[in-house]
């Protein structure tokens, strides 16, 4: 890419970069964090997109990916990453064809909660000649997909395991629903609950003669509680590799390492600023609005289209336009995946560019 060796400040705007040192120190820290905790790490990239990061994670000791999406899974396996858990449902003829193939490139695995889909995966697993992996999503609380703890889970198990073409391997949670509490405490408490229904309800598959050797759940949010208690053989935190306003109100404390560049393009009065960055680019939807640290007398951020509204606490006729600035997103999850590229920044030169590949990847 042209871009490469630039200053960084010169980059054309909206520009999506990343500051390579602190990534890699972040990567290290977690890594470090959950060998400490005796968990494997298999990262959730589906704020991540970028499979060259995907292998840094991999090279710092993940055992593999999570991938939201088939699409997402099929690029990363593309790219040679070997492991991969496909954490939601797979349905419908086309997607499970396009599944079992995919298992010929890869040790991909899926999760399921329903048994007519346990069975279209192994009639199809079956016509290709291959055996796909399989966990059960369990509902611990997040109220979304899975099947409820104990008995339903455990049919579910044993249906998975007398079905020829499908393996079993264990079973997923995600303890998202705690992430609400701001109380340390009742968040520790409410982590806790729900992995210990988890637990409980691997034991009881277990007594059933079902051989459970994942537990796979946790995520950026509970990243620094879920590890330590018992029960999890697996964590699936991605997006604390680059932090942003969201992730750090959920406790996370790797140091903020991803930001978008933004231009003034308009100053209407003296104490409001107008970006070339709006929620096509930067967007505000998570309910934390992008923050430009080094944008003096910062007040608020709302975002159009096309443009990003700034107001300031006082006014200032300092700032021209022309000027740019560096934004921490919102949120990193939906932020990332608008743009085309990252940009890798290391003491302030482009090092690297990575095309989002699991960009638009929703199928």
């Amino acid at each position: 890419m042209s871009e490469i060796g630039l200053q960084k400040d010169v980059l054309d705007t909206p520009a999506l970069w990343v500051d390579l040192n602190l990534l890699e120190k972040n990567i290290a820290s977690l890594a470090a964090l959950f060998k400490e905790a005796g968990i494997q790490w298999r990262p959730h990239i589906k704020g991540v997109k970028i499979p060259a990061i995907a292998h840094k994670l991999i090279r710092a000791g993940a055992i593999g990916v999570t991938c939201a999406k088939l699409g997402e899974a099929e690029v990363m396996a593309a790219a040679g990453i070997e492991d991969i858990l496909i954490a939601n449902q797979v349905v419908g003829p086309e997607k499970i064809t396009r599944l079992v193939n995919l298992r010929g490139q890869a040790d991909v695995k899926v999760v399921v909660d329903d048994g007519a889909n346990v069975a279209a995966l192994g009639a199809a697993a079956r016509a290709k000649g291959v055996v796909l992996g399989v966990l059960v999503e369990v509902n611990t609380g997040m109220n979304r997909a899975g099947v409820l703890p104990g008995q339903p889970t455990v049919t579910l198990s044993r249906q998975i395991q007398k079905t020829p073409g499908l393996r079993y391997l264990g079973l997923m949670a995600w303890e998202g629903h705690t992430l609400v509490h701001e109380d340390a405490g009742q968040k520790h408490q409410e982590i806790e609950k729900a992995i210990n229904l988890l637990s409980e309800t691997a034991a009881m598959c277990r007594q059933a003669d079902l051989p459970v050797s994942i537990l796979s759940g946790g995520g950026s949010g509970t990243y620094k509680i879920s590890p330590f208690i018992p029960g999890l053989t697996e964590i699936q935190a991605g997006g604390a590799i680059f932090s942003d306003l969201t992730y750090q109100k959920w406790g996370v404390e790797t140091e903020q390492a991803l930001f978008v560049r933004a231009t003034v393009v308009s100053r209407p009065t003296p104490e409001r600023l107008i970006f070339d960055a709006g929620f096509k680019s930067l967007p505000d939807w998570s309910g934390r609005m992008p923050r430009p640290p080094g944008l003096p007398g910062f007040a608020s951020f709302k975002a159009s289209a096309e443009h990003g509204i700034v107001a300031l606490t006082s006014p200032d006729t300092s700032i021209r336009v022309g000027d740019a600035f560096d934004f921490i997103p919102g949120y990193t999850d939906m932020t990332l995946f608008l743009h085309d590229y990252l940009y890798g920044v290391r003491e302030g030169v482009v090092e690297v560019v990575w095309a989002i590949q699991g960009r638009g990847k929703l199928r």
